[in-house]
């Protein structure tokens, strides 16, 4: 993956800003809370996958089948989140 030019970096860190704070909307978390216990793309991404299985119209099996098929994708974003949550 080539490296990002200076205009690229600051319209990412931008593009993040944006997101944890629109998403921090959705959530009891603030956007600075989530910048920095999600603080890549990839890691937003897991968060994001997490949070459509959980918000889904499907019944509570339903979900927790999801979660199960799904947890090398969400394992993560659960993990630190219940340390954030309980801890």
């Amino acid at each position: 993956m080539p490296k990002k030019s200076d205009i690229g970096k600051l319209a990412s860190a931008k593009t993040k800003v944006q997101f944890a704070d629109e998403l921090s909307s959705y959530t009891t978390l603030t956007a600075d809370q989530i910048k920095e216990l999600f603080p890549t793309k990839s890691d937003l991404d897991e968060l994001m996958e997490l949070i459509t299985i959980v918000n889904s119209d499907a019944d509570e099996k339903t979900k927790q089948a999801q979660l199960a098929e799904n947890i090398g994708k969400v394992g993560g974003a659960v993990i630190k989140l219940v340390k954030t949550v309980i801890f």
